[in-house]
């Protein structure tokens, strides 16, 4: 299979922007109104730079692509075709990541390194993968297809296909219902998130319930046992004094 042409890439990346974003109303808008977009075909053209020996100039146009969108991509970042960036203020895509096909980054996502030295240090992002707003994804990580990302998380290890990530470090959860099917086939339902933490607290909150109740139980046979004696005016056995305490 032949790769696609920049012309190619360029479309696509104009056309997805309609499937994601009901805010698009036409061609026109979309190409002047959208930083997003305006961001990824500057990397286009700097990518090719990049891959061509032209360094400086590579950098110098995603320098001037920051200046003009607030998104920072560095010109030897890799990404894949539809790919979309939501609002996009504040995104920073470092020189070693790996973007795959339809991925969705939303505002305030770092794609980040976490050592100083030379060679493979940024994520890598499967196909379908979907990152909130303000998460981090730090280190050679491999996001895999179709993973959701909550707002503010913080990645740092790996993570399976299919599954949602949240907290701080991330967690990896199941999605609350495995049944529900994304709509027009992009996953943009980040709002329904599950929440382990939420879920942990709620289940000490239920037993600590439940054993207050147990307690309550037990000082009130005490009490009634406790009773019965005085009525009765005679020595309790040792088995029976076991039993009452």
């Amino acid at each position: 299979m032949r790769p696609p042409t920049l012309l190619q890439l360029l479309r696509e990346d104009l056309h997805c922007v309609f499937e994601r974003d009901p805010a698009a109303r036409n061609r026109l808008e979309v190409l002047l109104t959208y930083p997003g977009l305006h961001a990824i075909i500057a990397h286009r053209f700097s990518h090719i730079l990049w891959l061509t020996g032209f360094r400086f100039a590579a950098r110098w146009l995603s320098y001037v692509s920051r200046m003009l969108t607030q998104i920072d991509i560095h010109p030897g970042a890799t990404l894949g075709r539809r790919f979309f960036i939501d609002h996009g203020c504040g995104v920073v895509i470092g020189e070693t990541a790996e973007i795959g096909n339809d991925v969705t980054l939303y505002h305030g996502v770092t794609l980040g390194g976490v050592s100083w030295n030379s060679g493979k240090r940024h994520p890598t992002l499967c196909d379908g993968v979907m990152v909130g707003a303000g998460a981090k994804i730090l280190g050679p990580v491999t996001v895999g297809q179709l993973v959701r990302v909550g707002a503010n998380s913080v990645v740092i290890h790996d993570v399976p296909d299919g599954m949602t990530v949240v907290g701080i470090p991330g967690r990896v959860v199941l999605p609350e219902d495995q049944r529900r099917q994304p709509q027009r086939g992009i996953d943009l339902d980040h709002h329904l998130m599950p929440d382990p933490v939420g879920r942990a607290v709620a289940s000490l909150l239920e037993r600590i319930d439940h054993l207050e109740s147990q307690l309550e139980m037990l000082r009130r046979e005490r009490e009634a046992g406790g009773q019965e004696l005085v009525d009765a005016g005679t020595p309790v056995s040792r088995a029976r004094m076991v039993t009452l305490h």
